[in-house]
């Protein structure tokens, strides 16, 4: 084959980058993410581009109290992975790790609201905070009722670089699925979030990395992890955790994640319980169930019953090799709500 002269089918450039990732423009893969999710799901989402949101196709339910929730992208499927029946009527994706601004998140709650008011599921990191409360002002003014609950269910750190209290990470995909149930069974806006921050007063989590992930415009990763080190109580953007140990079996790690979330939630012998085993992006699932059965041996051994379970990747942090455990404690009205159908791209049961 003789020298390529720049003229014909083959680029005239070609890119060197420091990590491979499926993407085109660094400062477009959300837009562009997001325009294939809703080309994939059609009866599910609608996806608006100009402000950049994702809502239920075909508009609010008329007299259903509506959801909304979002945040920086990169934790897929959370959050437009969650809109359908039983959970969201709308989702907010920021940039990579970065909150969205107010002006989406008020044009998703008018999206969302079929004039029984609205709830923002807000998860517990600054910029999210603050740009959900200007948007939940700017529907007020327009006289829509919105409410605000705060997910902070992470035991690893009360504070960090991007909370004021306790992050929000994997006790917000139930309290999007327990809330969404009650909006959808006809619960009025008190209700619903009566329902939501009992979750969330109920639910706890912990997470490990045992690797970091690549934000694409950064092109490198986000933490620095030797070879043989992990991070006990990572966040979800690769914040640091409680402290950074030798690898070590996957029963070890199930232990140092399950024991505190345990000891801060006072779980108790005869509490009824649902384990989440989440994964973070790039662990295998086989991996995810050899860290479910040993915290399931060390629930039974302590006489707390797992009546509920979900397993998977559900709230992720790019391709971020690592876990996290979530307990939710449940009671009757929890776990009916846990079971009522829902139809999303992400979860869908009982339809």
């Amino acid at each position: 084959m003789g020298t390529w002269s720049g003229i014909g089918p083959f680029p005239a450039i070609r890119r060197s980058t420091s990590v491979k990732k499926l993407i085109n423009d660094p400062q477009n893969v959300v837009r562009e993410s997001l325009r294939g999710f809703g080309l994939a799901h059609p009866d599910l989402v609608k996806v608006n581009e100009d402000p950049l949101f994702v809502s239920r196709a075909g508009g609010a339910v008329q007299g259903k109290v509506g959801l909304v929730s979002g945040g920086g992208s990169g934790h897929e499927p959370l959050h437009a992975g969650y809109v359908g029946l039983g959970m969201l009527d709308a989702a907010v994706p920021g940039a990579v790790f970065t909150s969205p601004t107010p002006e989406p998140i008020f044009e998703a709650t008018r999206a969302a609201d079929g004039g029984a008011g609205v709830l923002h599921i807000v998860k517990n990191y600054t910029g999210d905070v603050l740009n959900f409360e200007t948007a939940a002002e700017l529907a007020e003014a327009e006289d829509i009722q919105v409410r605000s609950v705060v997910v902070n269910d992470d035991v690893a750190v009360e504070d960090s670089l991007y909370t004021a209290g306790r992050r929000g990470v994997g006790g917000t995909v139930l309290v999007e699925k327990i809330a969404g149930a009650a909006a959808e069974r006809g619960d009025d806006l008190d209700k619903v979030v009566a329902v939501a921050e009992k979750v969330n007063a109920e639910v706890r989590s912990m997470g490990v990395a045992l690797s970091a992930c690549t934000v694409p415009h950064a092109g490198k990763p986000s933490f620095d992890l030797t070879e043989d080190e992990i991070e006990i109580g990572i966040g979800i953007h690769g914040e640091p955790g409680r402290h950074k140990i030798p690898m070590a079996s996957a029963n070890e790690i199930t232990e140092r994640l399950l024991n505190p979330v345990l000891e801060d939630l006072k779980v108790a012998s005869g509490d009824k319980v649902l384990l989440f085993v989440n994964g973070m992006g790039g662990t295998p699932l086989s991996e995810l169930y050899l860290v479910y059965n040993h915290a399931r041996e060390v629930l039974d051994g302590k006489g707390v019953e797992v009546t509920r379970s979900l397993v998977g990747n559900y709230i992720t942090a790019l391709e971020m090799q690592g876990a996290s455990i979530t307990v939710l404690r449940l009671d009757d009205e929890l776990t009916e709500l846990w079971d009522a159908p829902v139809n999303t791209p992400a979860l869908r049961r009982g339809v």
